[in-house]
């Protein structure tokens, strides 16, 4: 995806170099954007004040019924204010039904609602982190190999009820296969046996940007661990609010779910 100097008038001279603001013009639904300041300056999205790279890189993340236009302010080390404003492409969103669920995944009873509020509490906090990394600049790669089974912020009906969009992308392998790292990042949660979820894994790639890897059948490491590319995290399952062996595999920006097929064809 092309970047773009993000000013709609052409400026009388050119703007030097050292004072550069580069954002995309237009972006999908569900992306991860990524723009260039001059080192040194302040971005500010919405109520967040953005990580800034060495080299002047931010990200941040657009959710799935985002329309825009994305307001972003950006304090140069002069003190000048370069206001940015990007498009915001829609997508469609089809329907897709799922069925054989287990019916007490679909309606908990109250004392699992309750499990299921404590568990996703637990996974929210984790995906607050903040901190100078730079994993998620790098080139994403998938963590299986297989066929897509559901996409990215599809409608979902579970047993004929209908749910929220779907949170990330599902990949069909058989059971066991092992589940590398998309990208670097740190451990931030673990856990075998999350009621909706089943065997999850949280890794936070740095700038607020996570990877969720859900229905894992086994886990190979803990919280705390430093992950390399392409390094085994865990093996496909069926765990959790499953039909089949599968890997589901999100990404966050904060609270801000992503496409991680965007990510991944970024790298492309």
């Amino acid at each position: 995806m092309p970047l773009v100097v993000a000013q709609d008038v052409v400026p009388a001279a050119p703007v030097p170099q050292e004072e550069r603001v580069v954002f995309p013009a237009s972006v999908p639904q569900g992306a991860l954007v990524f723009g260039k300041v001059p080192p040194g300056s302040q971005v500010r999205y919405r109520e967040r004040l953005l990580r800034a790279t060495g080299y002047g890189t931010v990200a941040f993340g657009v959710g799935r019924d985002e329309t825009g236009p994305l307001k972003v302010d950006v304090t140069l080390p002069s003190g000048r204010v370069e206001p940015v404003s990007i498009a915001v492409t829609p997508r469609d969103w089809p329907v897709e039904h799922v069925n054989g669920v287990p019916p007490k995944t679909v309606n908990p009873p109250p004392e699992i609602a309750a499990r299921i509020q404590r568990e996703q509490a637990l996974v929210t906090a984790a995906r607050e982190r903040d901190d100078e990394r730079t994993d998620f600049a790098l080139p994403f790669q998938w963590p299986v190999q297989g066929r897509i089974s559901g996409r990215f912020g599809n409608a979902r009906v579970y047993n004929g009820q209908p749910g929220a969009g779907h949170s990330g992308m599902d990949i069909a392998a058989p059971d066991g296969t092992p589940v590398k790292a998309p990208a670097g990042g740190v451990v931030t949660f673990a856990s075998p046996d999350l009621y909706l979820t089943g065997g999850t894994v949280l890794l936070d790639h740095g700038h607020g940007v996570s990877s969720n890897f859900l229905h894992l059948s086994r886990i190979d490491v803990k919280v705390g661990d430093r992950i390399e590319p392409g390094q085994v995290i865990g093996a496909v399952g069926a765990t959790g609010r499953a039909t089949g062996p599968h890997l589901h595999w999100g990404m966050n920006w904060f609270g801000t779910r992503i496409d991680p097929l965007l990510v991944l064809e970024r790298g492309k």
